[in-house]
């Protein structure tokens, strides 16, 4: 398995453990579009973590690490009744960003 695929992975439990999580607990779900990003970032990071890349690759590797995840995790909250439909877009956008940025910083410039 390579540190992509690990990378997302990961993210896909963590996302839909915090998404569970919420279910059960109103102070997690308050945290849902900021925890979710935040995974997303790291997973971002991780997937390209001292991997030399252009900036291209870092940004598109963690864009479609944190995505994935996100996307994920939203479709099981959405199942769960405890977001709208309608946020899986925007959602899964806005944490393929935060997972690009993570990708940039996780880069080896070597």
């Amino acid at each position: 398995m390579n540190q992509l695929t690990r990378a997302t992975v990961l993210g896909i439990a963590a996302q839909i453990a915090m998404v569970v999580a919420g279910h059960y607990v109103p102070a997690i779900a308050n945290l849902f579009a900021v925890g979710g990003m935040g995974i997303s970032a790291l997973v971002g990071w991780f997937a390209l973590k001292g991997r030399p890349a252009t900036l291209a690759a870092a940004a598109g590797g963690g864009a479609l690490s944190g995505g994935i995840c996100a996307a994920l995790g939203i479709a099981v909250s959405v199942a769960l009744g405890d977001v709208p439909a309608s946020l899986l877009g925007l959602g899964t956008m806005s944490s393929a960003v935060t997972g690009a940025i993570g990708g940039l910083i996780g880069r080896s410039r070597g």
